[in-house]
């Protein structure tokens, strides 16, 4: 039956990944909508059941208690919100997801979800591209820790009785799910920049009680970029496998060019060699939450996962993606919502990573302003689009109070004004190692810390900075917009 929902309107530009980009879009929300009550009405009209049905006006009344509520949230769609790694997704996944939301497949099986299964090995089959794999086995997850639970029972699997080494500032999920998998777990010591400690893995793997490796390129707090290429190298001496935990920072392989605005090419490089993967869409593939990806170089994995349901898999000889995975429903939606987004912002340099460089773009710019800065100090240079820096005072307790209360001051602001950064805590060990000379007086301190992941931040740098600036020495905030200082 051929569809008379009316097209949307095309007036450009659409699709920007902001507040006013949501409502350039409304219009297609609207026909996404169309398109699919349409689809639903060749089968049929449907009764719905009285059950079902609520007043408008109660519903209205419900909706508006609900808005009221989200208003409790930080602005993370604002280029001033520059605190922890959140953002709204593009208006494209919003799209795609909600078309697909409104038939709410399960991705477990091609019984429950045929076209969005198809969507989610199309999705996969880029990342696995991406990152340089040949062959691949893998899916989307609910979440990064998930992602990681898989890689890391296939490490178990293919290793029985063989710990996981990961560095000291890896994501915790290591620890929580090696202790999970009943699998010990060892925190390898960091270098000086944060990343992972060569000679200490090398130490750890002579002893030969590691069967696996966890290579971290983007750790949640300082951004490091571990050294897979050579850990990578350590590991085939000692017979150990390697699992890279890109979570945070996987989509940086579109700029890992060691161009000026790009990243280490080298790290990202690796990867292709490694024999697994995991990714989070729901950050830097501007995709809702949650959505994680996990991917194996050897398709041979399958073995560890395959399992017979006597009541799902009966409509395909084909393999169902609840064969491969731990979890079992999975949101078809999200697949629908990544491909859409893939369509339109592929995973190339020029299209989604357009989007990175800007965001890296602004965290050199703004760790240039940091460097040569009296009033702020640069607790090391960014690997990525995270900035580490603290209010520069002679002692870790000063440092402490000022940074706490800069976090407070700048979120109570008032709207226009107002600044949100967060806190990352140190050791005086920490400081000395990079060359800070500020008097130990108690163990920790908070520092600050800045995640640039929306490139609309990129514009709003000098006022970012001057905000700060005015924050960290108790001055009024400078008005927002403009080079001028």
């Amino acid at each position: 039956m051929a569809s008379t929902t009316p097209r949307p309107s095309d007036p450009a530009p659409v699709l920007r990944s902001s507040a006013a980009g949501f409502e350039q879009v409304a219009d297609l929300l609207a026909h996404s909508i169309g398109r699919i009550d349409s689809w639903m009405s060749e089968y049929g009209p449907v009764t719905p059941h009285p059950s079902l049905e609520v007043p408008r006006g109660a519903l209205l009344e419900a909706t508006e208690e609900l808005h009221l509520r989200l208003r409790d949230n930080y602005p993370f769609f604002h280029p001033r919100y520059v605190g922890q790694m959140l953002k709204p997704p593009h208006p494209a996944a919003v799209i795609g997801y909600l078309s697909a939301m409104l038939i709410n497949p399960n991705n477990h099986a091609l019984d429950g979800g045929p076209a969005t299964a198809a969507l989610e090995k199309e999705v996969v089959a880029q990342l696995a591209a991406m990152f340089g794999f040949a062959e691949h086995l893998g899916h989307l997850t609910s979440s990064g820790t998930i992602a990681n639970l898989e890689a890391l029972f296939v490490a178990r699997q293919t290793h029985p009785g063989k710990g996981v080494a990961h560095s000291a500032d890896a994501h915790y999920t290591h620890g929580r799910m090696c202790s999970l998998l009943g699998v010990d777990s060892v925190a390898v010591p960091t270098a000086v920049d944060g990343t992972m400690d060569l000679q200490a893995l090398e130490e750890l793997l002579r002893v030969g009680n590691v069967g696996t490796v966890v290579a971290t390129t983007g750790t949640t707090g300082l951004g490091a970029v571990d050294p897979v290429h050579e850990i990578l190298a350590l590991c085939q001496r000692y017979g150990a496998r390697v699992h890279v935990d890109a979570a945070y920072g996987g989509f940086f392989t579109l700029i890992a060019d060691d161009t000026a605005d790009g990243v280490a090419a080298a790290p990202f490089a690796a990867i292709s060699r490694c024999d697994s993967v995991v990714i989070d869409p729901h950050k830097h593939g501007l995709q809702p939450y949650g959505c994680g990806a996990v991917l194996f170089r050897d398709p041979g994995v399958a073995a560890h996962f395959l399992h017979d349901s006597p009541y799902t898999y009966f409509t395909s000889e084909e393999l169902h993606l609840g064969e491969i995975s731990l979890e079992c429903s999975r949101a078809g939606a999200a697949a629908a919502a990544l491909w859409l987004t893939l369509q339109v912002l592929p995973l190339t340099p020029t299209g989604l990573g357009a989007a990175l460089r800007a965001g890296r773009r602004a965290t050199l710019t703004w760790a240039d302003l940091v460097d040569g800065s009296d009033e702020l100090t640069l607790f090391q240079r960014p690997h990525l689009d995270i900035l580490s820096y603290f209010p520069t005072r002679r002692r870790m307790s000063e440092i402490d109070a000022t940074s706490a209360r800069v976090l407070t001051a700048g979120m109570q602001l008032p709207p226009e004004q107002s600044l949100f950064v967060a806190t990352y805590t140190v050791d005086g060990a920490a400081l000395a190692a990079r060359g800070h000379h500020v008097e130990p007086d108690q163990p920790h301190c908070r520092i600050l810390r800045s995640v640039l992941m929306k490139p609309e931040v990129e514009d709003e740098v000098p006022a970012l900075h001057r905000g700060l600036v005015s924050l960290v020495t108790d001055r009024e905030p400078a008005p927002s917009g403009g080079d001028a200082a």
